[in-house]
């Protein structure tokens, strides 16, 4: 009788939990058995591993073959046991020597002919070895990039399971012969969903915003301000006008006005889009914020995550650190926008299946784009709408007000005139310079919120603002009289203070004043308060 260990990761969601893949042989009748609650997937293995160990030069033991996945109670999926089931049968069967085999962890696929295939969600996985103690892990080898950026792990990338055994045994590794020159690599098809990006707008020039600059958009100066707001203190953006007024570019340009994402922020989002299967063809690691744009025919599962068995992320968690932009908002389904209640308040989504619950991060930056009317010239300048009004208010009402109360900036952008398409009046400010002053407001948030879980003036609870941080004496009266008015709710006076707090960081002042609160208030309510749309010290 022989026995053997290995280890593996299961991944739920975004996290992983190491499992110990036993391979046990046993004298009668040659038979493979999988036990420990796999899936189609995982069953299907079972072939894939006795034709690679056939493939690779060794032998297949005749004898009855159990291998167990523990613990059992966790549901696995996917192909990437393939290679440590592999390891744990030959271990069982003296190929290996099993004490070897005992610490390490091993991900990914195999082929039918031995080579060793990505599969999605490495990084994680590598993560959750850490996490478990474990020091050593065996991956595909175009995925060793991504697992080397665990500190503290020593990565070995294979590129087939004779390269693997070569290895365990103290044995000359073989070369593998190289693909045909101006081919694609098929082992690169295992990381890549299919379509992944198409219809979530994530990869391409947009991705970072490279090659898109502000000073593009003409005019728009109070919708500008407002994406250097948002910015600056991580507030979410609503952007009402006619179409043609340039609200999808302000939204494309807003990820590079952001500031660079941390490592350990790059390693979150890295983490996310590694499962997904939505990582940039070559590299490793995303240390720029994402943008994610679904169409409006999106459904609620795509925005929040989910699917059949283990929900998967959705639009909300492929935007985490980044921007989420909802184009033609109301034309999404009610279901699927009021869904984003949860993630926008709690920086998370949490979902239930059979399968089990499943919590994945989800801390955006969400920009919706409205049009007034379906026909988009209500009050437009010169514009003719043929809406009734009864149409009118039906589709401003698609956004509920709930989901409305949750967004701090709500900016009316303006046709663009004549003579501003012309070019004849002043230039806007490019990214950069923008990008510099976001940059330094959010270096005196994180020096005031320095020994607190927050980062972002967004993140901020009201009532901490109000008895940490107070504003300057008076500085609130009139927000306080709009809330007795009716025109504020609580939730939406601490959200004025918030903004309040990023206007006074972009002006550089130690605390809120009177103009930062009417600024702010500004531009929540769309109503003038008397203050010029613009950042500095003299607003």
């Amino acid at each position: 009788m022989g026995f053997a260990r290995t280890c593996s990761v299961a991944l739920v969601g975004v996290e992983g939990v190491v499992v110990e893949v036993q391979a046990d042989l046993e004298p009668g009748i040659a038979a493979f058995t999988l036990v420990g609650l796999p899936d189609k997937s995982l069953v299907e293995s079972r072939d894939r591993v006795r034709a690679a160990v056939v493939n690779s030069g060794a032998d297949w033991p005749q004898k009855k073959l159990t291998v167990g996945l523990s613990p059992a109670s966790v549901p696995k999926g996917g192909s990437g046991f393939d290679l440590a089931v592999a390891c744990a049968v030959l271990g069982a069967a003296e190929r290996i020597d099993p004490r070897v085999l005992a610490d390490i962890v091993m991900i990914g696929e195999l082929g039918l002919d031995g080579r060793v295939r990505p599969v999605r969600g490495v990084l994680p996985a590598v993560l959750a070895a850490a996490d478990a103690g474990y020091e050593q892990v065996v991956v595909p080898e175009c995925t060793a990039g991504e697992a080397t950026l665990v500190p503290g792990v020593s990565v070995l990338g294979v590129r087939s399971l004779r390269q693997l055994i070569a290895v365990l045994t103290d044995e000359p590794v073989p070369d593998e012969e190289p693909d045909e020159r101006g081919r694609p690599d098929p082992l690169l098809s295992g990381l890549s969903m299919p379509g992944g990006g198409a219809g979530t707008g994530l990869g391409g020039p947009l991705a970072d915003g490279h090659g898109l600059d502000l000073a593009d958009v003409v005019g728009q100066r109070s919708a500008r301000t407002a994406i250097e707001v948002a910015a600056a203190g991580g507030h979410h953006l609503m952007l009402s006008g006619p179409p043609g007024a340039g609200k999808t570019m302000l939204a494309e340009r807003l990820p590079a006005v952001l500031p660079p994402l941390t490592r350990g922020e790059s390693l979150e989002v890295t983490a996310i889009h590694s499962v997904a299967g939505m990582l940039p063809p070559g590299k490793s690691m995303i240390d720029t914020a994402p943008y994610c744009a679904p169409h409006h025919s999106a459904t609620m599962q795509s925005l929040v995550g989910g699917g059949p068995g283990v929900a998967r992320p959705g639009a909300v968690s492929l935007s985490h650190r980044g921007v989420l932009f909802l184009d033609e908002a109301p034309e999404f389904s009610g279901q699927a926008l009021d869904a984003l209640r949860q993630p926008l308040e709690a920086g998370h989504v949490v979902i239930a299946r059979s399968a089990g619950v499943v919590r994945l991060p989800a801390r955006f930056l969400m920009v919706l784009a409205a049009n007034p009317c379906p026909c988009g010239q209500y009050r437009a300048l010169g514009g003719e709408c043929d809406c009734p009004p009864a149409t009118v208010r039906r589709y401003q009402a698609r956004l509920s007000g709930p989901l409305l109360d949750r967004v701090d900036l709500r900016v009316e952008v303006d046709a663009v005139t004549r003579s501003e398409l012309s070019g004849y009046g002043p230039r806007g400010e490019s990214t950069q310079v923008v990008a510099d002053r976001v940059r330094a407001a959010r270096e005196r948030a994180v020096a005031r919120l320095t020994d607190t879980p927050w980062r972002t003036n967004s993140e901020v609870p009201g009532h901490a603002l109000r008895t940490r941080w107070p504003a300057a004496p008076g500085a609130l009266d009139e927000a306080e009289l709009d809330l007795e008015r009716g025109f504020l709710t609580a939730r939406g006076l601490d959200r004025v203070l918030r903004v309040a707090w990023t206007v006074a960081d972009l002006a550089g002042r130690d605390r809120p004043f009177a103009q930062d609160v009417a600024l702010a208030l500004q531009l929540r309510t769309g109503i003038s308060r008397g203050v010029p749309m613009t950042i500095g010290t003299g607003s």
